[in-house]
């Protein structure tokens, strides 16, 4: 997210109102409702855990080891069990 000067893009007198309330600080003005983007939608990140997920049930399904995964994938051996468990719940 990028920051824009409210001078720029708001009216004078919308302006001068904003600064009755805040003067000189940042304030966030959230996206409309229906304008909202789903969490990892804009950056892939949800696609690529997805992506991560499938892999490590395949992989225990081949046979792989709780703590071997745990060890490729940086993860708690708790969280491989709960991603496999979720995973396996889609099928």
């Amino acid at each position: 997210m990028r920051y824009e000067k409210a001078q720029f893009i708001l009216p004078e007198h919308l302006v001068e109102m904003i600064q009755q309330y805040i003067d000189g600080s940042y304030i966030y003005i959230p996206r409309k409702s229906e304008n909202r983007k789903a969490w990892g939608e804009q950056t892939g990140i949800k696609k690529a855990l997805n992506n991560r997920n499938q892999m490590i049930l395949e992989s225990y399904l081949k046979g792989d080891s709780i703590q071997a995964l745990s060890a490729r994938y940086y993860l708690t051996e708790p969280s491989i069990r709960r991603i496999i468990r979720s995973e396996k719940m889609k099928l």
